[in-house]
């Protein structure tokens, strides 16, 4: 079993950053591919970046690659998402979420998700 819990967002404008972070319980964290998806008002939950469980390979949507990175801290049961150049585009609720698959881009490949974050960019 696994609980996460996310935090870090805000309201920030056009072309700032945020670093979301999200922490896990279990004495597994090692053993899990952790991802971060996204949701905006009335749009279907999107993938956003993922990073399997060793040796930390990445994955991200094309929508925030080259803006968006994902790293993980094992010691720290914590994983991270570094946002930079931010559109108003990426305004959504963020969710942290853990899976047993070595790395994943879908949502039914994880198990685990937090209760979300809310990211919202101002133009």
């Amino acid at each position: 079993q696994v609980q996460l819990v996310e935090s870090g967002g805000g309201l920030v404008q056009t072309g700032g950053s945020l670093r979301l972070s999200c922490a896990a319980s279990g004495r597994t964290f090692s053993t899990y591919a952790m991802g971060w998806f996204r949701q905006a008002p009335g749009k279907e939950r999107e993938f956003v970046a993922t990073i399997s469980w060793s040796p930390d390979s990445t994955y991200y949507a094309d929508s925030v690659k080259g803006r968006f990175t994902i790293s993980r801290d094992n010691a720290k049961n914590t994983v991270y998402l570094r946002m930079n150049s931010l559109k108003p585009e990426d305004t959504a609720v963020y969710y942290c979420a853990a899976g047993l698959s070595w790395i994943a881009t879908t949502a039914r490949d994880y198990g685990y998700w937090g209760q979300g974050t809310q990211v919202t960019v101002s133009s």
